[in-house]
C-alpha cells in the first residue's frame, strides 16, 4: 500500500525515515502516526537493518519567480486534530536498534520530543529546536518533561520547557541536547557515515548493549553489573561471537549473521 505521509527507503543495513507532509512542516496528524507505526514495526522484523534514520522533507514553495526552502524535521503535533502519536514515540524509545535523529530545520514540540526518543541526534546549523507547548497552555506531552531532563539537565530542561523558546542548532549542540552540529550542506553524509559506522557492526552486539545501557541507568550499580554480565554471557554463545574470533586471527573483515 502506498504511503501518503512517510517515505521509507533502506540500503547497507540502514532504514531510513523521511516524514512526508512538508506543506504541514510534517506536522504529525493520525496518518503519519499511523504510517510510522507499521514502518517501525516492519523495520524492527527486517534482520537485514541495523540502522534507523529519522528525518523530514522541507517545504518547497514558488514566491515572486524563485523557489522558497523552508527546512523542517516536525513541527510537532498537527492541533487540526488528535493524533497517536505517542505511542510512537514510546516504540521509538524502546527500539531494539540504534535510532538517529537527522535534524535540518524546524524540531518542535512533538518534533522535538520523538528527536529525545532516539539514541542519536544530529543538527544543522540552520536548525530551530524546542519545547513551545507552554506558548498554547500545554506541556510537553510525549516523554519531552521527562526526557529533555535526563539529557541535558533539570535546570536547563525547565528553562526551555517554561520559557518556551527555541534553541539554533549550535546552542543545541552546546548544552548537549544535540550530539552533533554540522552545516546543512554536511548533515546528510555526516549521518550517513556515522550511520555506516553502526551498520557495520554485529547487529546482536548493537541490541544487547543499547538494552543494557537503556536499562542500566534506570536502576542502581549492582543491577546495572548484573544486566551486562547476563547480555556478556548471552553474546559468548552466539554465532557472530565466533565469526568475530575468526575473522580478527584471519585479518579479515567479520561476516554479521545476526545469531
Amino acid at each position: 500500500m502506498a504511503l501518503e505521509t512517510i517515505i521509507v527507503e533502506k540500503y547497507d543495513h540502514v532504514a531510513k525515515i523521511t516524514f512526508n507532509r512538508p506543506q504541514r512542516l510534517n506536522a504529525i496528524n493520525s496518518t503519519l502516526g499511523l504510517e510510522m507505526k507499521g514502518a517501525l514495526e516492519e523495520i524492527a522484523s527486517d534482520d537485514d537493518v541495523r540502522v534507523l534514520v529519522i528525518t523530514g522533507n522541507p517545504r518547497i514553495r514558488e514566491k515572486e519567480g524563485r523557489q522558497e526552502i523552508k527546512h523542517c524535521f516536525s513541527a510537532g503535533w498537527d492541533l487540526s486534530e488528535t493524533a497517536p502519536v505517542e505511542p510512537i514515540v514510546e516504540m521509538l524509545a524502546a527500539y531494539e536498534k540504534p535510532v538517529i535523529a537527522m535534524i535540518n530545520g524546524f524540531a518542535l514540540g512533538g518534533g522535538c520530543e520523538i528527536a529525545l526518543a532516539c539514541d542519536f541526534i544530529y543538527a544543522s546549523d540552520n536548525s530551530e529546536i524546542g519545547l513551545p507547548e507552554i506558548k498554547r497552555g500545554l506541556l510537553p506531552g510525549w516523554g519531552g518533561t521527562q526526557r529533555l531532563p535526563r539529557r541535558i539537565g533539570a535546570a536547563r530542561a525547565k528553562w526551555m520547557i517554561l520559557s518556551g523558546e527555541t534553541l539554533s542548532g549550535s546552542e543545541a549542540k552546546e548544552i548537549g541536547l544535540v550530539d552533533e552540529m554540522v552545516s546543512r550542506e554536511l548533515l546528510d553524509k555526516t549521518v550517513s557515515d556515522f550511520a555506516a559506522v553502526l551498520a557495520d557492526k554485529p547487529p546482536l552486539g548493537l541490541k544487547k548493549i543499547k538494552e543494557v545501557i537503556s536499562r542500566g541507568v534506570e536502576v542502581n550499580l549492582q543491577e546495572g553489573l548484573k544486566l551486562e554480565q547476563e547480555a556478556l554471557g548471552f553474546l559468548l554463545q552466539t554465532e557472530d561471537f565466533q565469526e568475530g574470533i575468526s575473522a580478527f586471527m584471519e585479518k579479515r573483515e567479520p561476516q554479521w549473521k545476526g545469531r
